[in-house]
């Protein structure tokens, strides 16, 4: 059995320790430790990482009651090892799992809105909450957590019975049974938690919560403390100075601004499909004047410069409101666009023919047997072209 130092000594960041099995986890090698103070992964809180002796633990397993310290070296049975937590990714959890607990009972005190789970992730950590919240309700859920970061209050660890634990006021009903690890903010919360935790909540430095949506007929909050809110603001504020240095505009002015070239890109975009639209029945007379013959039918193949997906769709529809025409038309652009198509009179399967190039030239699209459109083809347009031909040969015969 593994003596778990985090449990008391959650800011420990050395430690002395006997290997007592060497094992395999997965084909890299691991080790048992008589006392460790590396966290497993448990309870939305990652695993630890560091060193023992000139070995890096690569990540730290629970395994009943042992925890499993997966290794990038081969150490030896019974082997004395010194212990090195990576202290800034242990301070950087710590500051999460505590800054959890307090937005979690915030939301539970003002809004009587039970926390259902947690997960901490690499950038931010996110609170599924029971009941739907708006932003007013958030903010405010927001403001009451740092008032209690910024009272710097303590963060105690004791560990009760059942019995105990039944007579105290818990945030939420305990999972497990036995002798129940506690963590008390003082004044605030109680809670049954098993991770590592700062000793004062001012070490949480700041809660900011970054996103809300629902979930579950819940609501799902994400959220960052400490040094990922800094990295988190840093961020934005580089974000933000960009765009508004290109974009010319003051920042309360950005969303606006923003929202405005939206609507004229879409309107641009719809002027763009009107010109294509228009030039495409030019084109495709054009395209016809260069038309071979195979077996009777006009045959347009070709790759076009400076039209895209939509282009080439309309051009095709333009040449095929002639009789006798069947069209494969690529874009100029690696992997290309395709558009297949047939007049009403022409015995050819569009659907199939854009198959068979793709099973040569990859991609992938589809339609019906009239009109097709395709993406993603691999290769030399000319070859693309010429595998065409030989199709729409075959079948014509």
């Amino acid at each position: 059995m593994t003596e778990r130092l985090y449990y008391q000594e959650p800011e420990r960041r050395t430690f002395d320790a006997i290997v007592t099995r060497v094992l395999e986890r997965d084909g890299r090698p691991a080790v048992h430790l008589d006392r460790t103070a590396f966290y497993p992964t448990s309870g939305g809180q990652p695993f630890d990482t560091g060193r023992l002796g000139e070995v890096d633990v690569v990540e730290t397993i629970d395994e009943d009651d042992d925890i499993v310290h997966v290794l990038s070296a081969p150490l030896a049975d019974r082997a004395a090892v010194r212990g090195d937590i990576d202290w800034a990714r242990r301070f950087d959890h710590m500051q999460q799992h505590t800054g959890q607990h307090v937005l979690s009972a915030a939301f539970d005190r003002l809004f009587d809105n039970r926390t259902m789970s947690f997960h901490m992730g690499a950038d931010t950590s996110t609170i599924d909450l029971a009941r739907e919240m708006n932003g007013d309700e958030v903010e405010r859920a927001v403001d009451e957590a740092n008032r209690v970061v910024w009272d710097d209050r303590p963060v105690t660890i004791r560990t009760v019975s059942p019995e105990e634990a039944a007579q105290l006021p818990l945030r939420k009903e305990p999972v497990r049974s036995g002798p129940l690890r506690l963590i008390e903010v003082a004044d605030f919360d109680l809670s049954a938690c098993g991770g590592t935790h700062v000793a004062r909540t001012g070490e949480v430095g700041v809660i900011a919560v970054s996103a809300l949506e629902r979930f579950r007929g819940g609501s799902r909050v994400t959220f960052a403390c400490g040094g990922r809110a800094l990295r988190a603001f840093r961020l934005q504020r580089d974000a933000i100075a960009g765009s508004i240095r290109h974009l010319s505009v003051a920042p309360s002015d950005l969303p606006a601004t923003i929202e405005r070239l939206q609507q004229d890109l879409k309107q641009s975009r719809k002027d763009m499909a009107r010109v294509q639209q228009s030039l495409a029945v030019h084109e495709a007379l054009r395209l016809l004047g260069d038309a071979t013959s195979i077996g009777g039918v006009r045959v347009v193949a070709q790759a076009l410069e400076g039209w895209d997906a939509a282009g080439l769709r309309a051009i095709a529809t333009a040449l095929t409101a002639h009789q006798g025409v069947a069209a494969v038309l690529l874009s100029a652009t690696q992997p290309a666009a395709a558009a297949v198509a047939r007049s009403a009179d022409v015995a050819l399967d569009a659907n199939a023919l854009l198959r068979t190039l793709m099973a040569t030239f990859g991609g992938r699209g589809g339609g019906k047997a009239d009109l097709a459109q395709g993406a993603g083809l691999a290769g030399d347009r000319a070859a693309i072209i010429d595998a065409a031909r030989v199709a729409i040969g075959a079948a014509l015969r």
